[in-house]
């Protein structure tokens, strides 16, 4: 009989031990969210330009991911922070050719299960027919608080969503960067006002708070950190990156994601109630992911929780290929790689972006000479959209056409005075280059350190350029020179119109440029020419319907062949001083 009572009195205890355990596990519960952002296109494992394996795509997050979910002692939300429908050629063929289908970015992330996104402003450039019907054909909400639909006064997609994992309530708020005004026509945002986003946060949080009660507060912003970026301030409406300001100022936030800045972010922020805020972002084309594990334990066995949020930027590349999501999608990719593949024309030379940095060159020429055959313009603005592009003499594909103009602008028309010109070089040209004291100096401008030493970088690039290569803005249809020695603002002197007449500061010319630049972006007409960005449409002429590359694809194809020539329009003086400068700085960058 007291060998029956010990034998129970061990099953009890085991019992006790056992439900202890279960208690005490279902008192401490694991979330793991993975954010990718700026994918950019970069659904498969294929280079769609060079036609060989891409070290990195959505087929290596998605092992990872899928390694995470089968860790039964947490739970996993996956989320996209935005820009997924540029970059890429095979996003570009979905959103024209094959716009009647199911778009390739429902069908993959829908694949892959993602739990919420966040709309970009490269998705809006793809235009209302194109992410409207995305909005559709995602199974996951497509958020965006701040972007107001005008006829009705309210969010023109999910402003939120509540994703709820093993009892655990995670709110999730949708914001995108205001700033698109500036950079898009008005035919791709019509009827969107896009809304400050600390005033709509502040809208959101306290409303999300109150009637969801969550647990676990998220901010999904596709907006970068550094909020001083193009000389903005903290107190300027629609600031462009204002996720950090966000983070600090609208308190209810545990996690905030960002991105639509390429820089990959890992750090903690204090909010107004002094509660630290974790903020975390990618770099760009699934090269890697963001992580935040959360842990969460009950507090004295109510309903609240203590958290603990730990951060990780996670290399993408470090992970193998998902091979049966490689193997379902495997007829796109072959489809598209037919796609790229054709022909369009063929150089007689090769270009490269790179002598566009250091002055007038054959790459920028061609473009400025499509402009002009569009537009039929007197004057044409554009500048290197790669940092280091080449165009091979022989045949041009499709795949080519992506480097030599990388984004979806279209080209505008518009009305500018002679002095307006000017102002508008003074400005790009003080964004380029240095004030040269010799001819030993750099030719270009660098980011510099307190005592004016150029920065380096781990990258590739030894230094860092101190403007964006993309807002390197030339000029065709005048003659000019650019004095370097000269400080900013008064370097330009325009000689006269390319033809040999008169070039008038009080006269009005029909200018040609790409849509990004006319809606006031980079700055070169609401900062250099002083035109009020509210002024900038009444100074449009004409606008094309398609994107500016579909158009020099067509031009190209009734070419047949090609032969780049420099314009030789323009010259940076003095010019020993340049060619020095030109030859320092391009080892600088270039030499591995």
């Amino acid at each position: 009989m007291k060998r029956f009572y010990n034998f129970l009195l061990l099953v009890f205890i085991s019992i006790s031990a056992f439900s202890i355990k279960v208690s005490a596990q279902q008192d401490t519960i694991q979330i793991k969210l993975i954010e990718t952002s700026d994918v950019h296109g970069a659904l498969f494992p294929m280079d769609f330009y060079s036609g060989h394996k891409a070290p990195a795509s959505l087929a290596n997050v998605l092992t990872l991911v899928n390694n995470e979910r089968k860790n039964l002692n947490q739970q996993v939300v996956l989320l996209d922070n935005g820009d997924i429908l540029q970059g890429e050629p095979v996003v570009y063929y979905y959103n024209t050719d094959k716009a009647n289908e199911e778009h390739i970015c429902a069908r993959v992330m829908n694949y892959m299960k993602y739990d919420a996104g966040t709309v970009g402003n490269h998705d809006i450039e793809a235009g209302h027919a194109v992410y409207d019907k995305l909005a559709k054909e995602f199974k996951f909400p497509w958020m965006a608080a701040n972007a107001i639909n005008t006829s009705t006064g309210k969010p023109y997609f999910t402003p939120y969503t509540i994703i709820n994992k093993n009892g655990i309530k995670i709110a999730v708020l949708g914001l995108i960067t205001p700033y698109i005004p500036h950079w898009l026509p008005e035919v791709m945002w019509k009827g969107i006002k896009f809304e400050d986003m600390i005033l709509s946060a502040k809208k959101w949080v306290p409303y999300i708070l109150e009637r969801e009660k969550p647990d676990l507060m998220v901010g999904l912003f596709h907006s970068g950190v550094e909020y001083t970026y193009n000389n903005q301030s903290e107190n300027d409406l629609c600031n462009e990156n204002a996720s950090e300001l966000v983070a600090e100022k609208v308190p209810g936030f545990d996690i905030v994601f960002v991105g639509h800045d390429h820089t990959g972010w890992n750090k903690s922020v204090t909010n107004t109630d002094g509660k630290e805020v974790v903020i975390l972002g990618t770099t760009s084309d699934a090269r890697n992911i963001a992580v935040a594990t959360v842990k969460l334990v009950k507090q004295n066995g109510g309903s609240s929780y203590n958290k603990t949020i730990t951060g990780n930027l996670v290399e993408s590349r470090k992970f193998a290929k998902d091979t049966a999501y490689e193997n379902v999608f495997s007829p796109v990719i072959k489809e598209v790689a037919a796609y790229v593949s054709e022909r369009v024309a063929d150089f007689t030379d090769s270009i490269s972006t790179r002598q566009s940095l250091f002055g007038n060159s054959a790459f920028v020429d061609l473009v400025h000479t499509i402009q002009f055959e569009y537009s039929k313009a007197d004057i044409s603005f554009s500048a290197p959209l790669s940092f280091d592009a080449t165009i091979h003499k022989g045949p041009v594909k499709i795949s080519d056409m992506f480097n030599f103009y990388r984004y979806e602008n279209f080209l505008y028309t518009m009305k500018l005075t002679g002095q307006e010109i000017k102002d508008y070089l003074e400005y790009s040209f003080a964004q380029w280059f240095n004030t040269m004291k010799n001819e030993d100096d750099h030719l270009l401008l660098f980011k510099t350190d307190k005592d004016g030493n150029p920065i380096k970088t781990s990258a590739r690039r030894a230094f860092q350029l101190k403007g964006q290569y993309y807002n390197y803005c030339s000029a065709a249809g005048i003659i000019y020179t650019v004095d370097v020695s000269k400080p900013a603002g008064s370097r330009v002197v325009i000689s006269s119109m390319q033809d040999g007449k008169p070039f008038e500061l009080t006269k009005t010319y029909l200018v040609a440029l790409n849509s990004y630049r006319g809606n006031g972006g980079g700055g070169h007409l609401t900062e250099g020419a002083k035109i009020p960005l509210g002024e900038l449409s009444k100074r449009l002429v004409n606008s094309t319907q398609r994107d500016l590359r579909f158009y020099m694809i067509d031009w190209m194809r009734k070419k047949k062949t090609v032969s780049p020539t420099k314009f030789n329009n323009w010259k940076i003086i003095p010019e020993k001083w340049a060619e020095k400068g030109k030859e320092k700085d391009n080892k600088i960058l270039f030499d591995k």
